[in-house]
C-alpha cells in the first residue's frame, strides 16, 4: 500500500485543506502527524517565550479537536515532540511512507526547518510536497510575482481585487484511511515548560482552540447574530465578544480557512445583503495576505531593527524599567495601561488597542520595537508571525507604511474610542 505522511502545522483543520486532500488523492493510506517543535517553546533573544501559556493552551485544544475529528473519519493524529527534521523521518521509516505532504512556509525560521526536513527525507528517497493553504488569494494567482509585489498595501489591494480571483474551497473528506493510530498523546503545559493561566473573566471571549469552535464562531457572528452587517461601525470597539469577528485566533492556527470565511461571507451577502461592513471583513483578510506575501518577499528583513528600510541604524537601547512598566500597565497613561492589562490577563487585545500601545512604545517611550513585537509573540492567543511583526514594523516606521512618523495621540484616541471610560474602568477599576 502507498502510504503518505500528512504533517499538520498551522493548518489544524479538515475543511478546505488542500494538503490533506492531495495526500488522500495520491495515497492508499495516510498518517496524520503533528510535531511539537522544541524551537517554538524556547525563550527568544528578547527575553520572552516564543509561545506563552494562553496560546499553548489554545494549541493543545486545537490539536485535541483535530484528533477527535480525524477519528470520526477512521484515522487519528500521531503526536511527536522534538526537532521535525529528526522526528518526521522517523515516522516515515516506521510506516514506510513514500511522501510527506505539508503546508508551505514563508517565514525565515519556518522555511529553514522545511529545508532541513526535505534534506533528511531526500536521504530516505521520500519526497516533501508542500501546498499554500494560509491565504485568501493564492500566491500563483496574484497579478505580480512575489519580488514585484507593491510594498504599499493600497497598491497591492487595488490590483489584486481587480485582476485576481479567490479559489474555490476544498470539501472536508468523507473518510480518512490510515494504519492504526495510537490514542492521542498530548504533552501537558508543564512538558512544554509552561504553567496554566486561566483567561480573566473580563475577557472579550473565552477563546477555545479547534476547528469545531472556529466554525461555531463563524456561524454565530454571521448567521445567528448578523453582526457582520455592522462590522465596519463596531470594529473599533473594546468591550464584548461581538464588536469584531474574533476569527484571528482560529485563523492563526489554521483552524478556519480564509477562503472558507470568504465563501460563507458570499452566502451571507446573498441572504442578508452586501454592504460596506461585509466588504470590510474581506479587506481585513487582504491585510493578512499582504503581510504574508511581504514576508515571502523580504524574508529575514522583517526582524531587523531597520525592517525593510535601507536606513541601517543600530537598534535602539531598551530600558528594562520602561519595558516592565509597559508590560504591567504601569505607564500612568490610563488607555495604554488598560490595554496592556487586558493583554496580560487574557492573551487578547483589540486592534485599536494594539495600534495605540505599539505607537506609545515606539514613539513615546522610544524603545526598540522588536521587544514589543516579541512580547506580543509570547502573549497573544491569536499570534500570527507575519501580521504581528509586519504591523509592529509598520507602526515603528520601518515597514510598509507610506506615511512617515505615524503617531497616535493616545489622549485623543481614548476620548474617541472610550469616551465614557467604560473600558478603562473595567481594567483599571477607576
Amino acid at each position: 500500500m502507498k502510504t503518505a505522511v500528512v504533517w499538520f502545522k498551522t493548518d489544524l483543520r479538515l475543511h478546505d485543506n488542500e494538503t490533506l486532500m492531495k495526500a488522500l488523492a495520491q495515497s492508499d493510506q495516510i498518517v496524520p502527524i503533528y510535531c511539537f517543535d522544541a524551537l517554538h517553546f524556547e525563550t527568544t533573544e528578547f527575553g520572552f517565550k516564543k509561545t506563552g501559556s494562553f496560546r499553548a493552551q489554545f494549541l493543545l485544544e486545537a490539536i485535541e479537536d483535530l484528533d477527535k475529528n480525524l477519528r470520526e473519519l477512521g484515522s487519528g493524529l500521531l503526536v511527536v515532540k522534538g526537532k521535525p527534521e529528526i522526528e518526521i523521518p522517523k515516522v516515515v521509516q516506521q510506516f514506510k511512507a513514500v511522501k510527506v505532504f505539508a503546508k508551505r512556509e514563508v517565514s525565515y525560521e519556518e522555511k529553514q526547518v522545511e529545508i532541513k526536513v526535505q534534506a533528511e527525507l531526500f536521504k530516505l528517497k521520500c519526497e516533501l510536497q508542500t501546498f499554500s493553504t494560509s491565504t485568501l488569494y493564492h500566491a500563483e494567482d496574484l497579478p505580480f510575482s512575489i519580488k514585484n509585489i507593491p510594498d504599499v498595501f493600497t497598491n497591492f489591494r487595488k490590483k489584486t481585487e481587480k485582476d485576481a480571483t479567490v479559489r474555490a474551497t476544498f470539501d472536508k473528506p468523507n473518510a480518512v484511511i490510515s494504519p492504526e493510530i495510537p490514542p492521542l498523546n498530548l504533552p501537558s503545559l508543564a512538558d512544554l515548560g509552561l504553567t496554566f493561566e486561566a483567561i480573566d473573566n473580563r475577557a472579550v471571549l473565552q477563546f477555545k482552540g479547534g476547528e469545531t469552535e472556529g466554525l461555531k464562531r463563524l456561524q454565530h457572528y454571521f448567521f445567528e447574530t448578523q453582526c457582520l452587517s455592522q462590522y465596519k461601525e463596531t470594529r473599533n470597539g473594546l468591550i464584548g465578544a461581538d464588536y469584531s469577528s474574533k476569527f484571528s485566533a482560529w485563523l492563526a492556527l489554521g483552524c478556519i480557512s480564509p477562503r472558507y470565511i470568504y465563501r460563507e461571507l458570499k452566502k451571507y451577502e446573498q441572504q442578508f445583503g452586501a454592504n460596506e461592513s461585509t466588504y470590510w471583513l474581506i479587506f481585513e483578510l487582504l491585510w493578512r495576505d499582504f503581510f504574508r506575501f511581504m514576508f515571502k518577499k523580504h524574508q529575514n528583513k522583517m526582524f531587523q531593527p531597520w525592517g525593510i528600510t535601507e536606513a541601517k541604524a543600530g537598534p535602539k537601547t531598551v530600558s528594562h524599567k520602561l519595558l516592565e512598566n509597559w508590560i504591567n500597565g504601569r505607564t500612568n497613561v490610563d488607555f495604554v495601561d488598560a490595554n496592556m492589562l487586558e493583554l496580560k490577563f487574557t492573551g487578547f487585545m483589540s486592534n485599536r488597542g494594539r495600534q495605540n500601545v505599539a505607537s506609545y512604545f515606539c514613539h513615546d517611550l522610544k524603545l526598540d520595537w522588536r521587544f514589543g513585537a516579541a512580547y506580543f509573540e509570547q502573549q497573544l492567543i491569536d499570534y500570527d508571525e507575519c501580521s504581528n511583526w509586519g504591523n509592529w514594523a509598520y507602526i515603528a516606521g520601518v515597514g510598509n507604511d507610506p506615511r512617515e512618523n505615524r503617531y497616535f495621540d493616545i489622549g485623543k484616541q481614548a476620548a474617541v474610542y472610550d469616551k465614557n471610560k467604560a473600558y478603562r474602568k473595567l481594567w483599571l477599576g477607576k
